[in-house]
């Protein structure tokens, strides 16, 4: 798809100004089709009425929210031509818009071929006839192709003020011819010898076979929309229009299963498809309503499909720009869409010579369904998005709406599975190539935007309202990580390890100086950057930037921001470099503000290493700060659990007096015994040492090739003048990542026992 966006440039053609009476018969036209007189008997009789009456009533949980969301939207904002691809696409933008306008006016195209071949059949008697007197086999396509001539013509001379003239003409004889049936009475030799709401033919089909042929007659209660650009006040023809055709052609249906029924037998029901031109007071009636019906259904696609290909035309979704500019153009006053006209005539014709459209049909079906739960998604969200917006003068309930898009799911699978994996693969296909040319535009991330706003929104809420001791939902890291350095990435991944799946991460990236025009959007910048980091990253990680004077200052900020669902955050992840003795100072600094304020302080001493192979991680545990054990080891664990760590060991050291290390062991043993940590017996080491010095032999020799080596520092030492010193053990090492835990945390139940 290689052009770019173009949204309807020129003055927009003023159309016919129609009322609300052509939607109302374009929509009742093509929903009385040719279902109503050829297959309603049949479903009548192999599901009986009591079935029959069920499906009605499971279409109409589709059809009714359909109209229902139409309705809203269309009075949202203005609508001009295009109908449903229209509000689709204004909704949604026109990457999903002209996909779903895509398959929208292929439905609409072909349905004109399927309608024209079903009114060759209600010339079965003359066929009959010239067959006896002549001898002579007629094709039904003598009938539909010179029809589809015919109705190409007139629509494309006179427009759509003809065609809706022609559409009082046939529904008034459609009327006349559903009167005739419901008025009239079977012969005795057909009718039922008993009454019975289950009755059924000796051979009856399935119930969702008898749906799947079936439901195409509620299909077309959108049909009126098509005419959009060409009425007067849409705002209030279409909601009017489309509600009253879909509350009249459901009446009209349960009626007629009704009159079905209680008049003929479940087996002649099932034999002769022309059952009701022996019931009605006139016979001929009935093939002269299927004639007609057949006609204003064909008639009432004719007329919506090129209005919504030059919508298409308009938007510049098709894959070529010349056939663009050429569909796009009107002609006349009303700017009829000839050359769309002109295209949607092929097609159909195309396939009125084919006749055989039982595939397509059902191919059809999938794709009405589509756009149908498309249009009850577009309600059910910008509900919840709560977009000030959308101010629709019309109201549905979401819950309508979330139920028409359900059942359009579930029936798209229940049909056909295999036809509805088609029908989504086609639209995904188009998307795709949609997406290479709108970059920029609305995608389905966007769609969700306002709605995923809305949920964080009550959940945080909620939360907050609700909330109960951190213990009793089990500790887990929300961590703020705040630098200066946003170019150094050994930081930043240690937060997305920690934050992959078990915790949150909130990265801050400090702008120093006074806030201004020049440092907000030099912030920006950072942030766009960092979003780019976590994008080729794959990181879970919040990214966002902070312009403050100072950075004790920007720390202090830090803290007080609120954690993932309003939840408070519960360590301080700082970072110097090894290399760098002068970061030292601001990194003790910014540890004591948190553990003075209740903030676990996490302080990874980088190097250019950056955690290498991702392999080990080494545990150094000394006497001094055995309460951080629990979150020294729980750290642990949870970025082994990062993919990139998979093949990663853990390794214990237990550091202490000679003297008390029986004592030690004894307690850390109390901590692994439930054994949910990764840690071997054979990966656990008891080392006494007599003096610093000697310990740091001891790592020198144990662990300078692992990956991360994590130490405790107890909150005393932070506090204290040796603080830096603690910062500058283990030389011999990579990263090291120094911990200090303020909270209690009980690695048995994973929670954490307060401050």
């Amino acid at each position: 798809m290689t052009d770019g966006p173009d949204p309807r440039p020129g003055p927009v053609p003023a159309g016919h100004g129609f009322g609300t009476a052509p939607v109302f018969l374009a929509s009742i036209s093509t929903i009385l089709g040719a279902i109503l007189f050829l297959r309603f008997g049949y479903a009548v009789s192999d599901v009986g009425l009591l079935g029959t009456l069920l499906i009605i009533a499971i279409a109409h949980l589709v059809t009714i929210p359909t109209v229902l969301a139409v309705s809203e939207i269309a009075t949202n904002r203005r609508v001009a031509g295009g109908g449903a691809y229209y509000i689709i696409s204004r909704s949604f933008g026109t990457r999903i818009g002209g996909v779903i306008g895509i398959a929208l006016y292929l439905s609409q195209a072909i349905s004109v071929a399927f309608y024209l071949v079903a009114l060759a059949e209600a010339f079965r008697p003359a066929y009959a006839w010239i067959e006896s007197a002549w001898g002579f086999a007629v094709d039904p396509r003598f009938v539909s192709v010179p029809a589809a001539a015919v109705l190409l013509a007139v629509v494309f001379l006179k427009g759509a003020e003809l065609g809706v003239r022609v559409l009082w003409v046939v529904c008034v004889v459609l009327a006349g011819s559903i009167a005739a049936f419901l008025l009239g009475s079977a012969p005795e030799a057909i009718r039922p010898e008993t009454f019975s709401l289950t009755a059924r033919n000796s051979n009856p089909h399935s119930f969702a076979v008898v749906f799947a042929i079936i439901f195409p007659a509620f299909t077309g209660m959108i049909a009126g929309l098509g005419l959009s650009g060409d009425l007067k006040n849409p705002h209030r023809s279409i909601p009017l229009g489309t509600i009253a055709a879909t509350l009249v052609g459901m009446a009209i249906y349960v009626v007629v299963a009704i009159k079905l029924a209680v008049s003929v037998n479940p087996e002649e029901l099932h034999a002769d498809q022309f059952v009701m031109a022996r019931v009605a007071v006139w016979g001929p009636a009935v093939y002269i309503g299927l004639a007609a019906a057949t006609l204003s259904s064909a008639l009432g696609s004719i007329l919506v499909a090129p209005r919504t290909l030059q919508a298409l035309g308009q938007d510049r979704v098709l894959p070529f720009p010349a056939l663009n500019r050429l569909l796009a153009r009107g002609f006349g006053g009303a700017g009829e869409p000839r050359w769309a006209i002109a295209l949607s005539g092929a097609i159909a014709i195309c396939f009125v010579v084919v006749g055989d459209v039982d595939f397509i049909a059902q191919i059809l079906t999938m794709f009405f369904l589509v756009t149908y739960g498309a249009l009850c998604t577009v309600s059910f969200l910008e509900y919840f998005a709560g977009n000030p917006s959308y101010r629709p003068t019309f109201h549905t309930r979401w819950y309508l709406s979330l139920v028409g898009a359900l059942m359009c799911g579930i029936l798209m699978v229940r049909m056909n599975a295999f036809y509805a994996l088609v029908a989504f693969s086609l639209m995904w296909v188009m998307y795709v190539g949609l997406s290479r040319s709108r970059r920029g535009e609305r995608d389905f991330a966007a769609i969700f935007q306002g709605t995923i706003f809305q949920l964080t929104r009550r959940l945080r809420i909620t939360l907050q309202q609700n909330l109960v001791e951190r213990s009793a939902g089990g500790w887990r890291p929300s961590v703020v990580a705040i630098t200066r350095h946003g170019e150094r990435l050994g930081h930043f991944d240690l937060l997305r390890w920690i934050s992959h799946r078990h915790g949150f991460g909130h990265f801050i990236q400090y702008v120093e100086g006074e806030y201004s025009r020049t440092t907000a959007r030099q912030a920006r910048t950072e942030v766009r950057t960092l979003i780019g980091q976590t994008e080729a990253s794959g990181a879970g990680v919040y990214v966002d930037s902070l312009v403050s004077p100072s950075f004790p200052l920007a720390l202090t900020q830090s803290l007080q921001m609120p954690g993932i669902s309003g939840l408070p955050n519960n360590c301080l992840l700082l970072e110097f470099d090894k290399l760098r003795r002068e970061e030292i100072a601001e990194a003790v600094e910014g540890a004591r503000v948190a553990v003075d304020t209740g903030f676990n302080a996490l302080i990874l001493r980088s190097t250019s290493h950056r955690c290498g192979y991702r392999s080990s991680i080494h545990l150094w545990l000394t006497e001094d700060n055995f309460d951080n054990a629990p979150l020294m080891l729980l750290l642990a664990y949870i970025i082994v659990g990062h993919p990139e760590w998979k093949r990663a060991e853990i390794r214990l050291f237990e550091c202490c007096d000679l003297g008390s290390s029986e004592h030690r062991n004894h307690d850390l043993s109390g901590l692994l015994s439930q054994e949910r940590l990764p840690i071997s017996e054979q990966n656990r080491m008891t080392i006494g040492y007599q003096s610093d010095e000697e310990l740091e032999n001891e790592v020198a020799r144990r662990s300078p090739r692992a990956d991360l080596v994590i130490a405790g520092v107890p909150a005393t030492t932070l506090r204290g003048a040796d603080a830096e010193t603690a910062l500058t053990r283990y030389r011999s090492t990579n990263e090291v990542l120094f911990v200090s835990g303020v909270e209690r945390i009980s690695l048995r139940d994973g929670g954490a026992g307060g401050r």
